[in-house]
């Protein structure tokens, strides 16, 4: 397929062009990865696709379909949404405040119906559209070091510090990591960076002392020290760290590990479905699934950079640094390297709400790669 081929109008808008356009590699990648997952949660549930094995591999497999769609979407489709996007998103994370429902002591959805759902999860999309399209517009030196900043600040603070409040610290981490990327990639100068992380080391002290929730808290100093209430606090990663340990380089093998068969690892579908699979397959198994997680990075970042567009650069490498961020504080969490804060490990732990999100993300992506040689002006989205 050549240049040419892909920017005469003619072509350009044909479905058949698009779809072959799609990077199928990266799409085998992801199938590779939920299949892992379907395959660990068939193990924990005892050798059973009920209740968990069957949906996660129906829903990826629908979302899938939903990935595909999205891909043929122009890019410039999406520039045109994107501060809609956030705008729904917030208008969603407020309403959670006044009318959300209340589970296990946070207040983190909105029910329609039957049907319930996590804002947090539109915020996690809505932020980097609209970062991407903020900066879009933005010349090198205003995004380098200008008053400028305070706009991306704002529009970023707003939403971490609704999602925080609900209270979803692992989530308002995810959103706030994502959306520093952006800012960062964007041409941030490096005085402001380090200026920012010198703050932030400055403040955690007392942001965990005197703002964190005692329960927040108390994981935090659990991380530091588990083996200080190994059958309270401590036991989440006592435990993981436990089948971590006795898989050993090749496993105890398939539907053999005992923290997740016999039930001593908690969560064992969803957050420590990766101490499951170091138990079960042992490091070689992990490194394998790892291997798989960095080629996906890898060719996101790959989509990105070939985008010409600079709204779509953005936005594609959004998109994979939630990703990254996913699997590294899933991957730190299970280990003992960070406290444990409910953040999943993507298409491998058992969860539709994630799954959704990641796949319209990486529809986005794909997005970005098909329509690559797309170019929008700083106002409308039509091409120069």
């Amino acid at each position: 397929m050549t240049v040419s081929a892909l920017t005469r109008p003619g072509e350009r808008d044909r479905l058949i062009v698009k779809f072959r356009e799609i990077d199928w590699v990266f799409c085998l990648a992801l199938f590779m990865i939920a299949g892992a997952g379907s395959l660990m949660l068939f193990s924990v549930a005892g050798s059973s696709w009920e209740p968990w094995a069957a949906k996660h591999l129906l829903r990826f497999t629908l979302c899938f379909f939903v990935l595909v769609a999205l891909a043929m979407v122009d890019i410039r489709v999406w520039f045109a949404i994107a501060y809609p996007v956030y705008a729904i998103g917030l208008l969603l994370l407020v309403a959670v405040e006044a009318i959300g429902d209340v589970r296990l002591g946070a207040q983190r959805w909105l029910s329609l119906g039957p049907f319930s759902f996590q804002p947090s999860e539109v915020m996690k999309i809505g932020i980097v559209l609209a970062l991407a399209r903020f900066y879009h517009g933005l010349s090198a030196d205003r995004a380098r070091l200008s008053w400028w900043l305070l706009i991306p600040v704002t529009m970023l603070g707003l939403p971490v510090l609704l999602v925080a409040h609900q209270p979803d610290l692992g989530t308002a981490m995810l959103i706030a990591m994502t959306g520093g990327a952006i800012i960062v990639l964007a041409g941030l100068s490096w005085r402001i960076i380090m200026g920012g992380v010198i703050a932030a080391a400055v403040a955690i002290p007392p942001f965990v002392m005197f703002v964190m929730h005692d329960y927040q808290r108390k994981r935090v100093l659990t991380f530091l020290d588990p083996e200080s209430d190994p059958s309270g606090s401590g036991y989440h990663i006592m435990q993981s760290m436990i089948a971590l340990g006795s898989g050993g380089l090749l496993g105890k093998g398939y539907g053999l590990g005992s923290q997740s068969q016999l039930n001593f690892l908690p969560e064992k579908q969803t957050d420590f479905i990766f101490a499951t699979l170091a138990e079960e397959f042992g490091f070689v198994g992990c490194v394998s699934v790892l291997a798989l997680y960095a080629a996906v990075i890898f060719m996101g970042i790959r989509a990105s950079y070939l985008s010409h567009s600079h709204f779509g650069r953005l936005a594609a490498a959004g998109v994979m640094a939630t990703f990254t961020l996913y699997v590294l504080i899933n991957g730190a969490m299970v280990m003992g390297l960070a406290p444990v804060v409910g953040v999943p490990m993507p298409m491998l732990s058992y969860g539709g709400t994630v799954m959704v999100t990641v796949m319209i993300g990486f529809g986005l992506v794909m997005s970005a790669r098909v329509h690559r040689y797309s170019e929008i002006t700083s106002g409308k989205g039509t091409l120069l």
